[in-house]
């Protein structure tokens, strides 16, 4: 199979292929001629210098000026077409430097008629230049003559061909770009798509760990005020200050998820401080044993928050499904990670049949980071969710 050359390449190639070709022009079409003429008459002589010096500038500043004002493409082989034909009078003839010029035309021309028509002149003028004239039609026609009416022909045939097959790259080169920018709009648009549809899935994910949360903890909060409004006050109060935090709270994350506080909320610290706080708050708004065991284990911001709303989401299950009486809580840093366990005396549940946006989203969540989650459970044993995050060399 052929190995195709990138289009780069190939354009790379061609002011290095004109050089060559300028130089096979000078050396086997311009020399020739002139060392031709040196033994040419005086008037002959000088006129063909001329007009081989002048070509060959001529031919320079097209390639060398391609934009100048001067001395435009057309008229410069027109000038070449002269000088061929001029050439074919002389005694050396002028069929080699026609052949050798025959790119010429198809290289610099406008348009194919064009250097169909220009080529051809110069064909017609060193056919016409080559006949020796008074002489039977068998002895007239020279080599020259046949050799330039071949190298005509063969260079119409040639040059149609490789313009028919530049228009085809042409065309395939311009749907092929189409076509790219065509997919590259797909791409782009398909991943501002994916972009919207994980931006979606985060806020809401950040909305069920924190707003949501908050709001259910105020709902039973609320629920369990009004029940002992006038019997026990004191509890009351302490309940409906537990509210108003809870409200705080889910204020200043709602600051966070709409862009007008910097990152999370959490003031710094050691992560078992941050933990301690969200369990001592539901020990109290529930009236659940909470046992705990928390080191005091530094890590970064992220880990911190992951950590936390695990614990959130963990408290949150246990307080609307679990029915437990104690929970345990425990902080351990191993040689690569740091785990978090809650577990619980709950009523249990079948982990394959359980289908909710919270432990899906602790799932996400860890993974993001490079954490995994384990949730053990079975009716009337209770549950464990086990929590682990790489420490990335974190003391």
């Amino acid at each position: 199979m052929k190995r195709r050359i990138p289009a780069e390449q190939q354009r790379a190639w061609m002011p290095a292929l004109h050089r060559w070709y300028a130089l096979v022009w000078v050396v086997l079409g311009l020399a020739p001629s002139v060392i031709g003429g040196l033994n040419d008459p005086a008037p002959q002589r000088y006129t063909a210098l001329a007009l081989l010096v002048v070509t060959g500038l001529g031919y320079a500043v097209v390639r060398c000026l391609p934009g100048n004002p001067v001395v435009r493409p057309t008229a410069y082989l027109c000038l070449l077409a002269g000088t061929v034909s001029a050439m074919a009078w002389l005694p050396g003839g002028g069929a080699s430097l026609f052949i050798v010029s025959l790119p010429q035309f198809w290289i610099l021309a406008a348009s194919p008629r064009a250097a169909v028509v220009l080529s051809g002149a110069a064909a017609a003028g060193t056919v016409v230049g080559s006949v020796e004239w008074g002489r039977p039609w068998s002895e007239a026609v020279t080599g020259n003559t046949v050799f330039a009416l071949i190298g005509y022909a063969a260079g119409v045939l040639v040059g149609t061909l490789l313009h028919r097959s530049a228009e085809e790259a042409a065309a395939r080169a311009l749907r092929l770009s189409t076509e790219l920018e065509s997919a590259q709009s797909e791409l782009a648009e398909a991943h501002r798509r994916q972009g919207a549809v994980e931006e979606r899935e985060r806020l809401a994910r950040e909305i069920h760990d924190t707003l949501a949360q908050g709001f259910a903890s105020i709902i039973v909060l609320a629920e369990a005020a009004r029940s002992t409004l006038g019997s026990e006050p004191e509890r009351t109060a302490r309940q409906l200050l537990s509210i108003e935090q809870t409200a705080r709270e889910n204020f200043a994350e709602a600051r966070v998820l709409v862009g007008s506080a910097p990152q999370s909320g959490l003031t710094p610290g050691p992560v078992g401080t941050t933990l301690r706080r969200t369990l001592d708050r539901f020990a109290e708004d529930t009236g659940i044993t909470v046992l705990a065991e928390l080191p005091e284990l530094t890590c970064d911001q992220q880990t911190r928050i992951a950590l936390l709303r695990c614990t959130q989401e963990s408290l949150a299950n246990v307080r609307k499904h679990a029915g437990a009486s104690t929970v345990s809580v425990f902080l351990d840093r191993q040689e690569d990670r740091i785990e978090l366990e809650i577990t619980d005396d709950g009523r249990g549940f079948v982990v394959e049949r359980s289908r909710g946006f919270g432990l899906d989203g602790m799932r996400r969540r860890l993974a993001e980071l490079g954490g995994e989650l384990t949730v053990t459970s079975s009716p009337g044993d209770g549950t464990r969710v086990l929590a682990a995050l790489p420490t990335n060399g974190q003391e």
